[in-house]
């Protein structure tokens, strides 16, 4: 049962494949959703005007540049102060998540990962109300 109240979400996943499955499950559940393939894509989103309620990204973004999710998690927080950080990731337990951020451990099924956006964007209403 969707309940998106047309929250918009960035997706960013350089894995074209696992990108478009992360989109269309989330479109399907009515959210709107804006995708980036790395890094200056996901930057450019965040630095605009567009509303974006919850960032969802992957630990590794295979930017030349290396930089990874973790930065850019870091980042949305300071052009979004407040923003919900969703980080995917097969490492686990291992990382070190900016305050704030979730872990989406990977694999995850379908109800994860809806779950676990229903969930971070709960967060922001009980916090803003």
């Amino acid at each position: 049962m969707p309940s998106s109240d047309l929250h918009t979400i960035l997706v960013v996943e350089d894995d074209d494949i696992v990108r478009m499955l992360m989109v269309d499950v989330l479109e399907e559940l009515e959210f709107k959703v804006i995708e980036a393939d790395g890094w200056d894509p996901a930057i450019a989103a965040l630095a605009g005007d567009q509303a974006i309620d919850l960032l969802v990204t992957d630990v590794g973004l295979g930017d030349a540049k290396e930089r990874t999710g973790l930065d850019l998690a870091q980042q949305a927080m300071i052009l979004r102060p407040g923003i919900p950080v969703l980080i995917a990731s097969g490492y686990g337990n291992t990382l070190t998540l900016p305050d704030g951020a979730k872990l989406l451990s990977k694999p995850f099924s379908i109800d994860t990962l809806r779950d676990t956006v229903q969930d971070s964007l709960a967060s922001i209403r009980t916090t803003s109300v």
